[in-house]
């Protein structure tokens, strides 16, 4: 076999990542080791997205005490109510913490490229080339989740409709600054204006949620979920009884068989003993309050942290149903082997019932962040051995790896929720985070520093081939929000309905990306 390095006339690549000896081996060799190490760091990125995401559930879940008191009667009422607003909660939390990975991957390539006039073209390539991934490939999974014949819509329309603008205007913006504004480079006031429009979408979305006057559009809201967490599925509690993977229910300790979280007081079976009774109460906040209580007073942290570590080291039982097929059940235990480092160094997350949530969500970051530092090498090394120009890895493998929690995420919601709110809004809200913060704050830190160092903007290389996607995937999003709009009108809901027409719709948005990553290749490579 040729090289890929004699096939692109391309020099022998001297980069290693762990040892020098790495540049003796065969240039196919090496980058099949390479993608290799890739394609297992975005395992990782899968697994921690599960813990993270209970993290963000824990987080939305808390609750603050309210006493209101009776001007004539002087009676005291008690309420609880969620400290996250539903809106927020998707465009913050859910959509930052998906993208996180993108974000992460584009902050240690500005880092990297410090205090040169041109920036790296792998952060903002992986943030487009991401927005395609989640408009297209995970719209697509979304709306063949939901059972045959089941319809979830979008409640909030008017919400949808501004975190749809202000992602269409996302790109725009980008288009202006690189081919209108100031062609082919980003001044400092660019990257702060960028930057602080992620500002004004929180504030535009929670305007339109709380239906302000002047500034809300007049769409009649029909009825969401009050919780952003929605009831378990039953798919969910299987899973739970199953303990596979991380578990959301589970036992803390031998000694306190009997203690389960918060999720296990929905059950609708009495006799396991993975649950507990729970004496009826009207409301719920007061329920997760004494849920809280119990389960600190009985149980301690650190023997909580201790059992991630016996789970994470724990193989699924073969006497599952799962196990049935002997060819399935190799595959599960190789997959589940593969795993296992992951979720070994992940038990080191702290519980995440510490704090709300909070010390368990921020770490899981910090994991996150740092795969993307050894994806970001990796990438350097496979374009260092292939001659393959960065920014196409970037768009693709890049693009497809780390936005993997995006469509976990997506999945999850679309399963779980009663609507198809929190699906689509992670979705639309991840293309905006990408821009305003995934590519404003990098080239913040880059544009203030050519700015202290050199007073000169900041270059942008393949600003054309970048220019050239955002005008593809402008196109072809127009096509799929139409068809989400046709969806809404002929079934009634943009996810689910008929079994066919779902599979139908898949296929058009995997045939919308696979435009979009050809063209915007073949523009990159030259050829058009």
């Amino acid at each position: 076999m040729v090289a890929f390095s004699s096939i692109l006339g391309h020099e022998k690549c001297d980069s290693y990542f762990i040892f020098s000896g790495e540049t003796s081996l065969g240039d196919n060799f090496r980058v099949f080791l390479y993608f290799l190490g890739l394609a297992y760091c975005f395992i990782g990125l899968s697994a921690i997205t599960t813990r993270f995401f209970q993290s963000m559930e824990n987080v939305v879940k808390h609750t603050r005490k309210v006493v209101e008191v009776d001007p004539v009667t002087k009676t005291e009422t008690i309420r609880y109510e969620k400290v996250w607003n539903y809106t927020i909660a998707d465009i913050s939390l859910l959509a930052f913490g998906t993208s996180f990975p993108q974000i992460s991957l584009a902050t240690i390539d500005a880092i990297q490229n410090i205090g040169k006039l041109n920036a790296g073209g792998l952060g903002p390539g992986t943030l487009v080339g991401s927005a395609a991934f989640d408009l297209f490939p995970i719209h697509a999974v979304c709306v063949v989740v939901p059972k045959a014949g089941e319809l979830k819509k979008i409640a909030d329309l008017g919400v949808w409709l501004v975190e749809l603008f202000w992602s269409f205007w996302a790109y725009i913006w980008l288009y202006i600054i690189l081919e209108i504004w100031t062609p082919n480079v980003v001044t400092l006031w660019e990257a702060l204006l960028t930057v602080l429009q992620y500002g004004l979408l929180l504030t535009h979305a929670y305007a339109q949620d709380k239906q302000w006057p002047y500034i809300s559009l007049p769409i009649a809201r029909d009825e969401r979920p009050e919780d952003w967490v929605p009831e378990e599925s039953p798919y969910f509690q299987q899973e739970a009884h199953e303990k596979v993977d991380w578990s959301e229910i589970r036992h803390v300790n031998e000694e306190n068989g009997d203690t389960a979280d918060i999720f296990s007081f929905r059950s609708e079976n009495p006799t396991d003993p993975l649950y507990v009774r729970v004496p009826e109460i009207d409301d719920e906040a007061e329920i997760l309050d004494k849920a809280k209580e119990a389960r600190l007073k009985d149980t301690h942290l650190f023997a909580i942290w201790r059992q991630q570590f016996v789970d994470a080291l724990m193989l699924e039982s073969p006497k599952s149903k799962k196990f049935r097929n002997v060819f399935l059940c190799i595959a599960r235990i190789f997959w589940q082997l593969l795993l296992l480092p992951w979720r070994f160094l992940f038990a080191f997350v702290p519980p995440c019932q510490i704090a709300h949530g909070w010390i368990s969500f921020i770490c899981s970051l910090l994991f996150i962040s740092g795969i993307a530092y050894i994806v970001t090498n990796l990438t350097d090394l496979i374009s260092c051995v292939t001659g393959i120009n960065a920014y196409v890895i970037a768009f693709t493998a890049l693009a497809s790896g780390t936005s993997w929690p995006d469509l976990v995420a997506s999945k999850i919601a679309a399963e779980r929720q009663k609507t198809a709110d929190s699906a689509i809004a992670n979705i639309t809200c991840s293309n905006s985070v990408n821009i305003y913060v995934g590519i404003g704050i990098p080239w913040l830190i880059d544009t203030l520093y050519n700015f202290i160092a050199y007073r000169e903007p900041l270059r942008i290389q393949n600003a054309g081939g970048l220019s050239f996607s955002l005008v593809v995937f402008f196109s072809t999003s127009v096509g799929c929000i139409s068809v989400l709009v046709f969806r809404r009108i002929i079934f009634g809901a943009e996810l689910g309905g008929p079994r066919i027409w779902a599979w139908i719709t898949c296929a058009f948005f995997m045939l919308l990306w696979i435009i979009f990553v050809v063209l915007s290749s073949l523009k990159v490579s030259g050829f058009i």
